[in-house]
C-alpha cells in the first residue's frame, strides 16, 4: 500500500474514488457538502431519498457524479457528530478502506481525516488512518497453498489534509504511522506463525536478520551453553522439556551516546503445552501466542530503527518452548535463578515469569534507564479487564504515567493495577525464597509482585498482554500486534522530550 497526504478540492481529485463522511441524521459533511453543490445537489437527494442514515460504519458507493473528476464517491456514516470520538474514528477509516479494497477502487482520496474528532488534530488523524488502513488490509496467508487474490485491490490512498499549512506536520505523521504499522505487521506476522515454524531458533534467525537491515542495530545470541555459565537456571528449567533449545537474544539498537538505553523485555514462549501442569486441550493451538511479548520486541525495535529516534534501546527475548518431556521441570521442583533467589515451580504452566526473571536480571548489566517487560503472562488478566486494555504495574509513577499517556495518544490503551507490598506475602514459599504461583486470588498482581523482586535495581514496568495480543474466533483469529503502537508512542515521546531539554 502507497500511502500520501495533500491539500485540495474534492471536486476536482482525479482518482478512483473520494470518500466523504456523512453524519447522523443524514447531514452532509463540509467536504461532502462542497461537492454536493458542484453536483446540484444529487448527495442532498440521495439522502432525502433514504439510502444512507449516517450511522457510524454504514457506506454507500455512488457512481458518475456530476461537477467531479473522480469515477466514484463514497459516502461513509460517521454517526453523530459531537460524539465522533477516537474508537468511532478508527472505526469509520477501517470500514471506508475496506469497502474501497472490496469494489475495485484501486486508488482513492480519502477526506475523512479532516472530520473534527474531539481534542485531536490533524497530525493524530493521519496518523491513526493510516495505522487503521493498515490494519484493516493485514492478512497472513504465507502458509496457504492457494492464496486468495482481490481482483482489483485497493494499492494507493491520498489522506487529505484542509490546508497547505498542515502539510508538513501531516506528513511527519504519515511517515510515523506507516514505520508503525510496519512494526505491527512483523509482530503479527511472527505471531501468526505456527511453533513448528517459529522456534527459538527461528526468533534468533530473525534478530540477524533485521539487523541487517540497519547499520545502528546489533545483536548477539546466547545459546544453552551460555546460560548454563550465565547461571540463567530459571530459564533453562522451562526449556528442560523440549527438543527445541533455547535462545536468548539481545537486541542493540544504539544512537545517542549520552543517554541511558530503554530496555524491552519480551516473553518468547514460542509454544506453551503447560509442561507437566498440562493445559487443557481445547485452544492449545493458540498457544503459539505466547511469543507476543517477543514479537512486539521485534515490531518496535524495528519501527524505533526505521524513524531513526535519538534513543538507545535494547530489546531482550528469552525465547523457549514448554513442553512435557521426560526431562521437563515437575511441580516441587527448586531451581536457582540468574539473581541467585531460589523458586520453588509450583505450577509449570506458570513458565512465563521464570524466563523473564532471568531476563530482568540480565537487563541489570545495561545500567538501563527504564525496563519494561511485555508478556501474555496470566489468564487472570483476561478476568480482570477482558480483551481491551492492557494489564500494567510498575514500580515507578512516572513511567506509569507515561506508558497510560502513550496508549491514550495510540489508541493501544493500558489499564493500571496495583502493585502493593500487601500481595508479596502470597508468593513466599517455605522452601525457597520465592513460589512462583501465589494462589487463585489477584493471579495477575502476583505474578507482577513476582518479577517485581528481580526489579528492585531499576525503574520497571510490566505490561501483561493475555488479553489484548491475539483475538479468538474462527473468522477474526490472528495476532494483533499490540502493544506496538503504545511502545513506539512512549519512545517517540521520549526521544521529542530528550530533545527539548
Amino acid at each position: 500500500m502507497e500511502f500520501n497526504v495533500k491539500s485540495g478540492h474534492p471536486e476536482k481529485q482525479r482518482t478512483a474514488c473520494i470518500v466523504v463522511g456523512v453524519y447522523e441524521p443524514r447531514r452532509l459533511s463540509d467536504v461532502a457538502r462542497r461537492i454536493d453543490e458542484v453536483s446540484n445537489g444529487q448527495l442532498s437527494a440521495i439522502l432525502r431519498r433514504g439510502d444512507l442514515e449516517g450511522k457510524a460504519g454504514q457506506t454507500l458507493l455512488l457512481h458518475n457524479i456530476e461537477g467531479t473528476m473522480a469515477d466514484r464517491v463514497l459516502l461513509v456514516g460517521c454517526g453523530r457528530e459531537r460524539e465522533l470520538g477516537d474508537n468511532q474514528y478508527r472505526q469509520i477509516i477501517r470500514q471506508a478502506i475496506q469497502t474501497l479494497h472490496e469494489t475495485g477502487s484501486m486508488e482513492a482520496v480519502c477526506h475523512l481525516t479532516e472530520l473534527n474528532v474531539r481534542g485531536r488534530d490533524t497530525a493524530w488523524r493521519i496518523r491513526q488512518a493510516i495505522e487503521a488502513a493498515q490494519s484493516a488490509l493485514y492478512t497472513f496467508d504465507q502458509l496457504k497453498s492457494q492464496q486468495e487474490t482481490t481482483r482489483r485491490p485497493l494499492r494507493k490512498i491520498v489522506f487529505s489534509v484542509a490546508s497547505r499549512r498542515e502539510l508538513q506536520l501531516a506528513e511527519q505523521a504519515s511517515f510515523e504511522a506507516q514505520k508503525i504499522a510496519d512494526g505491527v505487521k512483523l509482530a503479527k506476522d511472527l505471531a501468526n506463525l505456527p511453533s513448528n515454524h517459529c522456534t527459538p531458533t527461528f526468533l534468533a534467525d530473525k534478530a540477524k536478520s533485521l539487523c541487517s537491515l540497519h547499520d545502528n542495530l546489533s545483536c548477539k545470541i546466547l545459546t544453552e551453553t551460555h546460560m548454563q555459565k550465565q547461571g540463567m537456571g530459571a530459564l533453562l528449567a522451562v526449556a528442560k522439556g523440549s527438543k527445541q533449545k533455547p535462545r536468548f537474544i539481545v537486541l542493540e539498537y544504539k544512537n545517542n551516546k549520552n543517554k541511558d538505553p530503554i530496555v524491552l523485555v519480551g516473553k518468547g514462549v514460542t509454544f506453551d503445552s503447560g509442561g507437566i501442569s498440562l493445559k487443557p486441550a481445547k485452544d492449545m493451538d493458540e498457544m503459539k501466542y505466547d511469543m507476543c511479548g517477543a514479537a512486539s520486541v521485534f515490531g518496535t525495535i524495528s519501527a524505533v530503527a526505521e524513524l531513526q529516534l535519538p534513543l538507545n534501546v535494547i530489546g531482550i527475548i528469552p525465547a523457549v518452548e514448554n513442553m512435557p518431556g521426560s526431562q521437563a521441570v515437575k511441580p516441587g521442583d527448586i531451581v536457582t535463578s540468574l539473581s541467585g533467589q531460589t523458586i520453588e515451580i509450583l505450577n509449570t504452566d506458570a513458565e512465563g515469569r521464570l524466563i523473564l526473571c532471568d531476563a530482568l536480571t540480565y537487563a541489570e548489566s545495561y545500567k538501563p534507564d527504564v525496563v519494561i517487560d511485555i508478556a501474555t503472562l496470566t489468564g487472570a488478566c483476561v478476568v480482570a479487564l477482558g480483551k481491551h486494555p492492557h494489564g500494567l504495574m510498575s514500580n515507578h509513577n512516572p513511567l506509569t504515567n507515561d506508558l497510560l499517556s502513550a496508549g491514550k495518544f495510540s489508541g493501544d490503551r493500558a489499564w493500571e493495577l496495583p502493585l502493593w507490598d500487601d500481595y508479596q506475602c502470597q508468593i513466599d514459599s517455605p522452601f525457597a525464597d520465592i513460589a512462583n504461583i501465589g494462589g487463585r486470588d489477584a493471579g495477575t498482581i502476583t505474578a507482577a509482585c513476582f518479577l517485581s523482586r528481580f526489579t528492585r535495581k531499576y525503574n520497571w514496568a510490566h505490561l501483561d498482554i493475555a488479553g489484548t495480543a491475539w483475538t479468538s474466533g474462527k473468522k477474526d483469529k490472528g495476532a494483533t500486534g499490540r502493544p506496538v503502537p503504545l511502545l513506539t508512542q512512549y519512545l517517540i515521546n521520549r526521544s521529542s522530550d530528550d530533545s527539548s531539554s
